[in-house]
């Protein structure tokens, strides 16, 4: 019956949805996190002792993390294995993002279309750390496109590849590890020393999944007539460049796919950075472009799910998952 958990997660997903509550698994998992810093990390520790309290957060979160959605299956189990299915899928499906990634795009598209300029930054300001006040439509277009090219990979394949090797519990293990990454892997003066295992960690459990959804890519980009062959040269000489060294995969397929340039000039609380441009400027970026990354996320999302499907229904099973 496993094989039916990550398609039916984004099944799920898709005609469900993503709640809004503070009672979120994921938004439980950022108060762990909060609860855990404000007991490691103390302003006055030395650097070494910095990573070393940022080490033990780290392995506390995904410990509880894994532990309790390890219990909570358990007692899907116990009570029959049809509840385990479908609470596994309900839970699964809190991991991933796609409809909540389409929602945004789709809303801030339409403020775009509207020439609502207000509310199309406020809304991309949601999605994005850079600073949005003063982005024309160009701008607030390319920040979105980058968020939602960025995330097919931490905010749908990692989370599915995960719960397809290691079940549920791996697949929550790894949504720890990606929030760690998002609330402490920073490197400013607070949390370049705190954080620093959390951001190598999401490093090294994006690896395989980012290098999986790159193919993905140019095989949505051929389904949907947009340029594969664009996609794949962009992956290819532009993904190095990108300061990560997964999302980068992610953003160069989509930029090579649209035929658009990503990447540019960045404001974050007033200060300048650069970010590597990724694909060439065959085509102005305009609002359509969400559109079109919103359908290359959806298809990717569906190819990988078939493929676990495939792989599982013909007893090529990665590991000996249950839960």
């Amino acid at each position: 019956m496993e094989k039916y958990l990550v398609i039916g997660a984004v099944i799920a997903d898709r005609f469900i949805g993503d709640p809004r509550t503070s009672l979120h698994p994921v938004a439980m998992i950022g108060n762990l996190i909060s609860i855990l810093e404000r007991l490691l990390l103390k302003p006055d520790y030395s650097s070494s002792r910095k990573k070393t309290a940022g080490a033990l957060l780290v392995v506390g979160v995904l410990g509880i993390v894994y532990g309790l959605v390890w219990l909570v299956m358990f007692l899907f189990y116990s009570i029959h294995s049809a509840v385990a299915l479908i609470g596994g899928i309900v839970l699964l499906s809190f991991t991933i993002s796609p409809r909540s990634l389409a929602e945004a795009g789709q809303e801030i598209k339409g403020y775009l279309l509207a020439g609502n300029m207000v509310e199309a930054r406020y809304k991309v300001g949601w999605i994005v750390g850079r600073d949005t006040e003063r982005l024309d439509t160009g701008e607030v277009t390319r920040a979105t496109v980058e968020t939602i090219a960025e995330n097919i990979v931490d905010g749908i394949i990692s989370p599915l590849f995960y719960a397809a090797i290691g079940g549920v519990p791996l697949a929550f293990l790894y949504r720890a590890v990606n929030t760690l990454d998002s609330m402490v892997g920073y490197k400013n003066d607070k949390y370049r020393d705190f954080g620093m295992v959390a951001a190598r960690v999401d490093d090294i459990f994006n690896y395989i999944p980012a290098r999986v959804t790159g193919p993905l890519i140019v095989i949505a980009a051929f389904i949907l007539r947009y340029d594969a062959y664009g996609a794949a040269r962009s992956i290819r000489h532009d993904a190095a460049k990108h300061p990560s060294p997964n999302s980068g995969i992610a953003e160069a397929g989509v930029a090579g796919a649209l035929g658009v340039r990503l990447g540019g000039l960045n404001y974050y609380g007033g200060v300048s950075s650069h970010r590597a441009y990724m694909g060439e400027a065959k085509n102005q970026l305009t609002p359509r472009h969400i559109d079109q990354a919103i359908r290359i996320m959806y298809l990717v999302t569906v190819l990988f799910a078939v493929l676990c499907f495939g792989l599982q229904r013909f007893g090529v099973a990665w590991l000996p998952v249950g839960w």
